[in-house]
This record gives C-alpha cells, sequence and structure tokens, in this order.
C-alpha cells in the first residue's frame, strides 16, 4: 500500500501560473515556484519559493495536469489525498519507481537511506528520490524580518521513535 505525507503547511506553489523551474547544483535537486499568495496573504503575489532536495538520487518531471488527476490518468489518482500538494510517498516500490523517465543524478549507493517526494503543480508533477529536502519560502511580512528568504522546513521524514541528526 502507498501512503502519502503532506508536507507542504502553510505554503503552496501558486495555482495558476507556478511556473516550475528545475536545477541540479552538486548532487542537489533545486525546484523554484511562484508561491500561492491567494490562499497564504503573509506571501506577495509574485515571488518564489525554493526546495532543495538534497543528495538526489533521480527525479522526473510528469506532463500529469490538474485535468489528467482527477479522469484517474495518473499512477497516483485514486490514491493522492488531494492534487496540488507536495508530499512525501512511502509504500509499493514497484508503483512508485514505474515511470521510465526518470533522470538520474547520482547512482544508489545502497548506504543512504532515501525518500521519495511528490509535488503536483497546476499543469505537471515534479517527483524525485533524495536523502532530504528542504524549503526556502519568501520573507514572511507579518514577521518583519528583512532577509531575503527564511527556511521554514527541513526535515527528512522518519520511522516512529528515530531521532533526526
Amino acid at each position: 500500500m502507498t501512503t502519502f505525507v503532506q508536507l507542504n503547511h502553510g505554503w503552496n506553489a501558486d495555482p495558476n501560473s507556478p511556473e516550475p523551474q528545475v536545477t541540479v547544483v552538486d548532487g542537489n535537486v533545486v525546484v523554484t515556484f511562484f508561491v500561492n499568495a491567494f490562499q497564504f496573504p503573509e506571501f506577495t503575489e509574485g515571488t518564489k519559493a525554493t526546495i532543495r532536495f538534497k543528495s538526489c538520487q533521480r527525479y522526473r518531471i510528469g506532463s500529469t495536469n490538474d485535468e489528467d488527476w482527477y479522469m484517474g490518468k495518473c499512477r497516483f489518482s485514486k490514491l493522492a489525498p488531494k492534487w496540488g500538494e507536495f508530499y512525501q510517498l512511502t509504500g509499493d516500490s514497484d508503483l512508485l519507481l514505474a515511470p521510465n523517465d526518470w533522470s538520474v543524478v547520482q547512482p544508489k549507493t545502497g548506504v543512504e537511506s532515501m525518500e521519495h517526494y511528490l509535488f503536483y503543480f497546476r499543469d505537471e508533477m515534479f517527483e524525485c528520490v533524495a536523502r532530504s529536502w528542504e524549503v526556502e519560502l519568501p520573507v514572511n511580512r507579518l514577521l518583519g524580518t528583512d532577509s531575503q528568504h527564511q527556511v521554514a522546513a527541513s526535515r527528512r521524514m522518519l520511522p516512529a521513535g528515530q531521532r533526526q541528526r
């Protein structure tokens, strides 16, 4: 059974035109996109967030859009709780790794534990297998900080009882 843990709380991609951009930098995959200032008014329209997937093994950008997802044309259509969210997936490895259009960033070492991530944007989806992730959000105007970004989350989901180092 495949399970989905939603990772984006208090932020999301722009629902109309997120325009995700993917780059690979030193074994990490970086995804930059416009944030949803409609649902989260603490962000300014036209500002971007960045998710960095650390020690990324592979990634893919699929053409599944919201219409395809609702019509059941995505392998997770009947499984994922909701379109347009950012998830960590666990479970059926055959289903998780089924696509054959992965871009390999670095070969699997077998030493590190890797996690599977999935983000549904409006007109495409992003998926990767990486050690961990962190997101840099636009400065929250309500906090009154002057730095360009704040790191909102940096985590790797761990089995119950384990602590992150």
